[in-house]
């Protein structure tokens, strides 16, 4: 296919996005529907949260875990050729790693990495056949630097990093680039998660608990899940044509 030419068209392109029910994941759906993707393949366990999306094309959407590897050799029957793979579904996780039980390590082990890894080697399957691609991971700066009291969360996202590194070495060949972006904080529904921040919004607000997390961050403020997924589109582009095997720190200086 010759580059078109706008690099950021996407025009007549199939796409796979996991975790596309909200945050980050509804906003590459967007992005990728207003640039004029053909096909999204949307998966996500909250099946009404993926119907209920508005976009400009029509979307092929999956309910399930995509932890489940059987849900994975189902769909692939009739999934058929991607040009692009977002994989981005990921729960949270918080602990300090002496004080987690297995049970907990799992459970953040078994949507994050082992999720990632069921959603890649898929979508890396369905690139193949249709001879080219690009695929962008959703990591985290906390899989970067070390920050106390996420241990399971920090670990997967580190070990889906170098999982998109060594699926970008490894793809070279087959005119299919792998990269990862590792966001600092961003405004999403993962936080709600946390205790601590549901006090906090009960307290004082959404948007003051923001900024009391954000206050670390030498920007002052999270990003929004349109920022990022304006990024992940880049990364995907025809624009990105000679990046691969990167992973993309997008933190608001976070990590200085």
């Amino acid at each position: 296919m010759p580059t078109p030419a706008n690099p950021l068209d996407f025009t007549g392109r199939s796409v796979l996005i996991t975790g596309a029910a909200s945050g980050i994941g509804a906003a590459c759906a967007r992005w990728l529907s207003a640039q004029g993707a053909e096909r999204l393949v949307l998966i996500d366990r909250d099946g009404d949260a993926l119907d209920a999306l508005q976009l400009e094309t029509a979307a092929q959407c999956h309910a399930f875990d995509v932890s489940d590897p059987a849900k994975w050799a189902e769909l692939e029957e009739t999934l058929g050729t991607l040009d692009h793979v977002v994989v981005n579904a990921g729960i949270g996780g918080n602990g300090e790693i002496a004080d987690l039980t297995f049970a907990a390590w799992r459970k953040v082990m078994d949507v994050n990495l082992d999720g990632a890894f069921l959603t890649l080697a898929a979508g890396l399957r369905a690139m193949k056949k249709n001879g080219k691609g690009s695929a962008v991971v959703t990591a985290s700066i906390t899989g970067v630097k070390p920050v106390p009291g996420i241990g399971p969360y920090g670990v997967a996202k580190a070990a889906v990093a170098h999982m998109a590194r060594i699926a970008a070495a490894e793809n070279a060949k087959n005119n299919i680039r792998v990269n990862a972006i590792a966001p600092g904080g961003v405004d999403t529904a993962i936080w709600e998660g946390s205790p601590e921040f549901l006090q906090t919004v009960a307290d004082h607000g959404r948007e003051f608990a923001l900024k009391g997390m954000a206050a670390t961050t030498p920007r002052g403020t999270f990003a929004t899940s349109d920022e990022i997924a304006g990024e992940v589109g880049f990364l995907l582009s025809d624009m990105a044509a000679n990046i691969t095997g990167v992973v993309h720190v997008t933190d608001g200086g976070f990590s200085f």
